[in-house]
């Protein structure tokens, strides 16, 4: 293996293991589950990835960071073994780590926000939120005017 494609799984590796920790992992894993798919039809790898996020949410909380370097040698190992059987091609190891890449980039630099209102003039607040469930408005109205 060329001294690119070592430093790209280990870069892979890295970024991978610290996007485990990350509110981005849930997309983070669904990249790697589709550049797995062929190799992996089973999702035994995945399986192990869930694991392996378990076991660093774990050691993070109990204050062990050697855990997230012994990860990501791991899965090095891993991306590289991918590679020596010719499971995966250099072109196609490149394009999931750009990204997970892009993921932890998000991550360290949210995004701004700018939003807009369309359909008519709003005379209150206005709240944009992901989703909301179960919600109830009870409307206020004011008591008429006592004579």
């Amino acid at each position: 293996m060329d001294s690119e494609l070592a430093a790209l799984t280990a870069s892979g590796a890295t970024t991978l293991v610290s996007l485990m920790v990350t509110d981005s992992w849930t997309h983070a894993r669904e990249l790697l589950r589709r550049f797995l798919s062929r190799s992996d039809p089973g999702n035994s790898t995945i399986t192990g990835l869930d694991a392996a996020r378990a076991r660093l949410l774990t050691a993070q909380s109990a204050g062990h960071p050697h855990l997230a370097r012994d990860t990501a040698e791991q899965w090095d190992a891993y991306l590289r073994h991918l590679l020596e059987v010719r499971a995966v091609s250099g072109a196609e190891l490149r394009t999931l780590i750009t990204g997970l890449q892009h993921l932890q980039s998000e991550v360290a630099r949210p995004g701004t926000v700018h939003n807009n209102i369309n359909g008519g003039v709003q005379h209150g607040p206005v709240i944009q939120s992901g989703r909301i469930t179960g919600l109830t408005i009870h409307a206020h109205h004011p008591d008429p005017p006592q004579d």
